[in-house]
C-alpha cells in the first residue's frame, strides 16, 4: 500500500482507514441518502460508478467539484455519487440551491463506512479527503485520484478521460 500524504493549505493531515489500490475489488460501504435511508455500493452492481468524495458541500471548492460533476454526469454512462460528511438534509438543501439533479449526494456522517473503507478519513478534521474513484461494472477500482491538498480541485480532465476509456 502506498503512503499518501495530503494537506489542507499546506498543513499535513492524517488519513485513517485502508486505502485500496487501482486493480483491487472495490470495498462495499453504507452511506445515507437524503431520506436517511442506507445506500451501499452493491446497490449499483453492474454499473460504472464514479465517486466524487468531498470534505463538505459548504465550501467553495466542494461546490465547484460537485456542480462540475453534475454538469458532466449527463454525458456519462455511469452513476455519479458525491459523498461527504454533510448531513443528508444539508446535502438536499445544497442540491436544491445549485440545481444538482444528475448525481446522487450521499452522507458518510453516521458510520464513516465509506471514508474508512477507502482510507480517506481525515483524523484531524473528521472529514473526507478530496478524491475521485472509478469502479467498473465488475466492481474493480480502475481509477483513483487523491487530491494532494483538500483546498484544490481534482484534475477533471484526467477523471473524464479515465471514465470514457471504460465506456462511461
Amino acid at each position: 500500500m502506498q503512503n499518501i500524504t495530503i494537506t489542507a493549505h499546506g498543513n499535513p493531515l492524517t488519513l485513517e482507514g485502508h486505502m485500496p489500490e487501482v486493480g483491487d475489488r472495490a470495498h462495499d460501504f453504507t452511506v445515507l441518502d437524503a431520506n436517511f435511508a442506507p445506500v451501499t455500493l452493491l446497490d449499483f452492481k453492474g454499473k460504472i460508478v464514479i465517486i466524487s468524495a468531498v470534505p463538505s458541500l459548504d465550501t467553495s471548492v466542494c461546490q465547484l467539484q460537485t456542480t462540475r460533476f453534475n454538469q458532466e454526469a449527463g454525458a456519462l454512462n455511469a452513476v455519479v455519487l458525491t459523498i461527504s460528511m454533510d448531513l443528508p438534509f444539508a446535502q438536499k438543501r445544497f442540491c436544491e440551491s445549485f440545481n444538482v439533479h444528475n448525481i446522487k449526494t450521499l452522507s458518510d456522517f453516521k458510520d464513516k463506512s465509506f471514508s474508512l473503507s477507502y482510507g480517506i478519513y481525515i483524523r484531524e478534521l473528521g472529514l473526507i479527503a478530496r478524491s475521485v474513484w472509478i469502479i467498473d461494472k465488475n466492481g474493480t477500482i480502475t481509477y483513483r485520484q487523491i487530491v494532494p491538498d483538500i483546498a484544490q480541485e481534482p484534475d477533471y480532465d484526467d477523471v473524464l478521460k479515465a471514465a470514457r476509456v471504460l465506456g462511461a
